[in-house]
């Protein structure tokens, strides 16, 4: 009870508050904006928190975090653009009820599903981040690198149809992490002789450059466009009440949210597909599903919106995150030097309440905002492209400067624009490399820990939990490459009847 007390009281200062309504309503504003999103967002706010204690820099990166999704809905659902690439599956049927002249009641519905999932999932981390937070002490230096190395698998074999471009890309962020003075002998490696090699490869210098600068030159070098989208009548409160009725559906969406939000490198694509997939094979009229219909709605806002919550699960117990935009969290907590794991827990509980606590204010602002502000915030939709583009190079090079006052940050960043507008052309991942720097780091530590100890490699897994995290490796990469071959022999004998079929049309 005291440290909950604690928690209130830390979050009661007009400094936090103000950096949780900055960061809930610019999220939301962001979100509504296509082709911006978060990550763009969160990487250009990155240097600035560093200079904030930690609750104010945590809490406006949560805001955005938390509420962009929301603001993504929006463009979803009136000009069939999805304001962050999450929003994708609402598009779905949340544009067919605009065409039917059904905006208001599928923004209505949106907004509630978004809330829904976001609060059920800040529960879970309520309760299931203090029982892991328990578990980890009885982590030691090779259960911690083995988690590393499942997450950094995991992110990797999410990305189907692209799994050996993704390890590629994560092994460049592995690489990139290694530049510099190594942690424990202090020796140079791969600096060439360069002086400004010596304090290595920044990684808040490469988010900002492969999130931040990318986007901006992906949108200065495209056609400017300024999208149109018609304002919004009536009031928002009626069609709120309608997730009532739909509630199994949000229950359901937001479970798989929250469970795919744990797992490192799933997030809310897989938990959309899971939640909607369910949601069509339940409900009384499939047919609806992709034109129109409130179910599939509810199942993909609801979905999505768990996520955020679920992923700081891993992230506050064990500190390990599951994909970039914890990732660039994970940088302010260690900037202040407040170590995420059972220590946090023991030692600041007040500050994990105060988290608590800011991420369900945050979801109640939101929505207050949306249901009041719907239709000044149409008006940021159709905001031109290229000025966009504008801004956020502008403000990304103040960012990168001003961590060092250095000009050479702000030419590899530049260079990590670059290599990011590639990347994007290409419909390459990006967040594989950015895992790759923060799990290497992790990895590359307790694996050189954990071999003063080990004398053979059965040693490195005789403790349970190595144990178990050892044969779930063994198990995942077992499966993949069981669905591979499965792939490969119907992709034969798909080739085996074609083949069939046009020697028989040629007979």
């Amino acid at each position: 009870m005291e440290a909950l007390l604690s928690g209130i009281e830390l979050l009661a200062r007009w400094d936090v508050v103000a950096a949780l309504l900055v960061g809930s309503i610019g999220g939301v504003m962001i979100g509504s904006i296509p082709g911006v999103g978060p990550a763009v967002a969160i990487a250009i706010l990155l240097p600035a928190t560093f200079s904030m204690e930690p609750i104010v820099g945590l809490t406006m990166l949560l805001g955005i975090y938390g509420s962009s999704m929301y603001g993504g809905a929006l463009p979803a659902i009136l000009i069939n653009t999805p304001g962050t690439a999450t929003n994708a599956l609402t598009t779905y049927d949340g544009y067919p009820m605009t065409k039917a002249g059904q905006a208001r009641r599928a923004l209505a519905l949106a907004y509630s599903a978004s809330f829904f999932g976001g609060v059920f999932a800040i529960i879970c981390l309520i309760f299931l981040s203090p029982l892991l937070a328990l578990v980890a002490p009885h982590f030691g230096s090779r259960e911690i690198f083995l988690a590393a190395l499942l997450g950094l698998i995991l992110v990797i074999l999410a990305h189907r149809g692209q799994i050996f471009a993704a390890g590629m890309l994560a092994a460049f962020g592995m690489f990139l992490n290694s530049v510099g003075m190594e942690p424990v002998k202090y020796t140079r490696r791969f600096t060439f002789d360069q002086n400004w090699l010596v304090g290595g490869v920044d990684l808040i210098v490469v988010v900002l450059g492969l999130f931040a600068l990318s986007q901006a030159f992906l949108l200065l070098a495209d056609k400017d466009s300024a999208p149109e989208a018609q304002p919004i009548s009536g009031s928002m409160w009626g069609g709120m009440k309608e997730i009532f009725g739909l509630k199994r559906v949000a229950t359901a969406a937001s479970g798989f949210g929250v469970v795919m939000g744990m797992i490192p490198g799933v997030g809310e694509f897989t938990a959309q597909f899971m939640s909607y997939t369910y949601a069509q094979k339940t409900s009384k009229k499939p047919e609806l599903f992709g034109k129109g219909s409130p179910e599939g709605l509810v199942a993909s806002e609801a979905a999505n919106n768990a996520v955020p919550g679920a992923a700081m699960i891993p992230l506050l117990a064990l500190g390990i995150p599951g994909e970039a935009l914890t990732a660039m969290m994970l940088s302010v907590f260690y900037v202040h030097n407040v170590v995420p794991g059972p220590q946090l827990f023991q030692n600041n509980l007040d500050f994990v309440y105060a988290l608590y606590i800011a991420m369900i204010l945050l979801n109640v602002i939101v929505l207050i905002f949306l249901i009041s502000s719907t239709n000044a915030l149409v008006k940021v939709i159709t905001i031109p492209t290229r000025f966009l583009g504008v801004i956020i190079l502008t403000l990304s090079f103040i960012g990168v400067y001003s961590l060092r006052n250095s000009v050479t940050d702000c030419a590899v960043a530049a260079g990590f624009g670059v290599l990011g507008l590639v990347l994007k052309r290409l419909n390459l991942p990006i967040v594989p490399i950015i895992l790759g720097m923060v799990l290497g780091g992790i990895m590359e530590v307790k694996l050189r820990s954990a071999m003063a100890r080990v004398k053979s490699p059965l040693d490195f897994i005789d403790r349970p939990i190595a144990a178990i995290l050892a044969a779930l490796l063994v198990l995942i990469i077992l499966m993949h490459l069981r669905t591979l071959i499965r792939e490969y022999r119907t992709g034969l004998g798909e080739a085996e009847q074609d083949h069939d079929l046009h020697d028989t049309q040629m007979r």
